[in-house]
């Protein structure tokens, strides 16, 4: 499987819902279409959360991992 390049990362481990969200729906609005977002979280509820963001928005989930202590998401913006 090919890597993902990056353009920008954001941490939020330690939020809760709604705060990664809204701190991942910001980053992408400073973003340009095709531009990746790489967000690391440690909400359990975030695998719903922007699985549901992500559908609602048009953006890409690109990839969603999840390590037991940590959650990973790849976003691509529309």
């Amino acid at each position: 499987m090919a890597a993902t390049t990056v353009d920008k990362e954001l941490d939020v481990k330690g939020l809760n819902c709604p705060l990664p969200i809204l701190r991942a729906k910001k980053a992408l609005a400073d973003m340009t279409s095709g531009q990746t977002l790489r967000v690391v979280a440690t909400d359990p509820g975030s695998v719903k959360d922007f699985a549901a963001f992500c559908k609602q928005t048009g953006n890409a989930l690109l990839s969603s991992d999840d390590n037991g202590r940590e959650f990973t998401f790849v976003i691509s913006k529309r």
